[in-house]
């Protein structure tokens, strides 16, 4: 579709801004006509951010708030959704990620790691710093599974 709306007799400007946001966003590989019921939770939470790109009022000060939008991307598409947040950060947007993937965690300005355990066993903040100073402190288990992340 971005090659067809992009190009001769059926060039429409409108439609090649939302099919680049799209890819913008990991989701370039979408169907027309896909029905929405067949989207992982975090191919509808990037279709989200997607069509918010575009919104006027999303401006410096927004806040995004993600909750595992990483989940069924392969790792060249969570390189992509890194650097759309950068791009987020560096225009004055907020974005709080809720993730496991270890390369969005090594990518964070900060991290607030929630446990001891999951469910009943958690809840309470356990570390709340930088990648690095959670590497450091090897005192949970999520630093213990980046720590081996970062030293692949």
């Amino acid at each position: 579709a971005a090659a067809f709306f992009s190009e001769g007799d059926a060039k429409v400007a409108a439609a090649q801004k939302i099919l680049d946001r799209m890819a913008d966003v990991g989701l370039g590989y979408l169907t027309l006509g896909q029905p929405l019921t067949t989207l992982s939770g975090g191919e509808r939470q990037r279709l989200k951010l997607a069509s918010r790109l575009s919104d006027r009022g999303a401006d410096e000060g927004s806040v995004y708030i993600l909750d595992e939008p990483t989940t069924g991307l392969h790792l060249a598409d969570v390189d992509q959704l890194l650097g759309l947040l950068d791009r987020l950060v560096d225009s004055g947007r907020s974005v709080i990620v809720i993730e496991h993937h270890q390369a969005v965690m090594a990518h964070a300005d900060w991290i607030i790691d929630l446990g001891p355990g999951a469910g009943h066993d958690g809840g309470r903040i356990v570390f709340e710093g930088t990648p690095r100073q959670l590497v450091d402190s090897a005192a949970t288990l999520t630093a213990k599974h980046l720590a081996d992340y970062v030293r692949t």
